[in-house]
């Protein structure tokens, strides 16, 4: 048992080997499930390449476990396989710090948005290197220093320095996670933050005991094998805890995969429970189109602008036409439902107005600017002079040409139909389908069919009486 000890190759480290596998395995796969079968679109914010950097600082604290703590039994003859490049870059930089460091990006992005109802001041992509830097800079030190022995463990008076480093990130989580604990979440993000930092600071307490036990007494050997099958077990708990249990993942991902929620929404309209978000109603009443109306007036009529989004998506112009059914969208939530507003703002930002947007519309510096640094994301009038900007766009580029294609006659057509529709219904008081609607006598092919079923049932009621 000393010589396994020492050099590893145990059954526990193999046993805790292939757990860590197998959490990995089942990490990836909630990274890429979302894309692949529930066709999350990939957006180029921090809900696309935060979970990645997770999966990537998993992998990195799992991995540099297992060299840095004798699970394996090979020499270290090369400078890649230095205890300061596993034990303190891998495991801390690159591992346990830039983990913890995604979380409380996220948290302070939660902050921003939900409590003082702005964009964060400071881009994802700056703050996370930002609060990485006392990973940095300990790691550095640790280097100048080398306290490490031969077998990669640091004395008592490096150990808990190091310790005390992890657990202000917790805090650091905590606090932010506390200063949103007061607002009513759409998608249970705070529950889930929650949840993630109790199974997360369960599983950092019992690997923190590990981790000392493991560095101070070399001389125990079972406790050694005991120590660093809980340090590699609990690594493995603490990553799937921090990336299941949060909102580390897109939020359609989460909207898709809640099991309370089976239905799959198609948009953030329906998924905040906006009234008839998406839907075309078979009762609305159908509205005659007078092309000499203005267009913003036209396009309040449901069936109108989806027409004029199909030809404007024909003529690859359609963002425009998208980005207005959004923030119409937009306009029937209350405006003392400032965080509903707040969500759909923000997707509408995401996918429209930063720089590089999936749909980005064609606006002026100022509005896009006026967008981005407004001081309430949940304003009324947030999107008013970008609407006035696509809306001219609309008028000038694609409206004219809209009223000689052939979108706009199927839409007269359509309309004409569910209009004689409507009339039959009223004079009959019969559910008439458009399609069947316009369908009389000898032009029915089921005339033919109904005329002798309603015989014989005439037939049978006379030989009845």
């Amino acid at each position: 048992m000393e010589t396994c000890a020492q050099e590893g190759g145990c059954v526990t480290d193999y046993i805790a080997i292939a757990i860590s596998i197998l959490s990995m395995i089942v990490l990836l796969s909630r990274l890429l499930v979302p894309f692949l079968v529930h066709k999350v679109p990939r957006t180029k914010n921090s809900g696309f390449w935060i979970p990645i950097i997770h999966v990537f600082a998993s992998f990195n604290l799992l991995l540099s476990t297992v060299v840095s703590v004798n699970f394996l039994k090979f020499k270290k003859r090369h400078w890649w396989q230095s205890c300061y490049v596993w034990a303190v870059w891998v495991e801390g930089p690159l591992g346990f710090g830039l983990l913890l460091s995604c979380r409380v990006t996220q948290a302070f992005q939660l902050y921003y948005i939900f409590v003082k109802r702005r964009l964060p001041p400071i881009r994802s992509y700056i703050f996370l290197p930002l609060i990485l830097l006392p990973w940095i800079a300990g790691a550095a030190f640790i280097h100048m220093k080398k306290p490490l022995n031969n077998r990669c463990h640091m004395g008592t008076h490096w150990v808990f320095p190091a310790m005390l480093l992890h657990m202000l990130y917790v805090a650091a989580l905590v606090g932010f996670t506390g200063a949103i604990r007061h607002i009513e979440f759409r998608f249970d993000e705070l529950k889930d933050l929650w949840w993630g930092i109790l199974f997360s600071a369960s599983s950092i307490g019992v690997w923190v005991a590990a981790y000392i036990l493991n560095e101070i007494h070399e001389e125990i050997s079972w406790l050694q094998i005991a120590s660093r099958f809980l340090l590699l077990i609990m690594a493995s708990i603490l990553v799937l805890a921090l990336f299941s249990l949060s909102s580390s993942q897109p939020l359609h991902t989460q909207i898709s995969l809640r099991r309370r929620e089976p239905q799959e929404f198609e948009t953030m309209g329906q998924a905040l429970g906006i009234p008839d978000s998406g839907l075309l109603l078979q009762t609305e009443a159908v509205q005659v189109i007078d092309p000499n109306e203005p267009l913003d007036k036209l396009l309040l009529d449901k069936r109108f602008r989806q027409s004029f989004m199909a030809f404007a998506d024909s003529c690859l112009a359609g963002e425009s036409v998208h980005f207005y059914d959004e923030v119409h969208e937009l306009g029937k939530l209350p405006v003392d439902d400032p965080v509903r507003r707040i969500y759909m703002a923000r997707y509408i930002i995401d996918k429209y107005i930063v720089a590089g947007a999936a749909m980005e519309v064609n606006i002026s510096h100022r509005s896009r600017q006026e967008i981005l640094t407004t001081a309430d994301l949940a304003h009324p009038s947030l999107f008013n002079n970008a609407l006035n900007e696509v809306m001219q766009l609309m008028k000038t580029n694609l409206a004219k040409d809209y009223w000689s294609s052939m979108y706009f006659m199927k839409f007269k057509e359509e309309a004409s139909m569910r209009s004689n529709g409507l009339e039959l219904e009223q004079m009959t008081g019969l559910n008439f389908s458009p399609r069947l609607s316009s369908v009389h006598g000898a032009d029915d092919p089921f005339h033919q069919e109904h005329f002798s079923k309603g015989s014989a049932n005439d037939s049978h009621d006379s030989d009845t009486q």
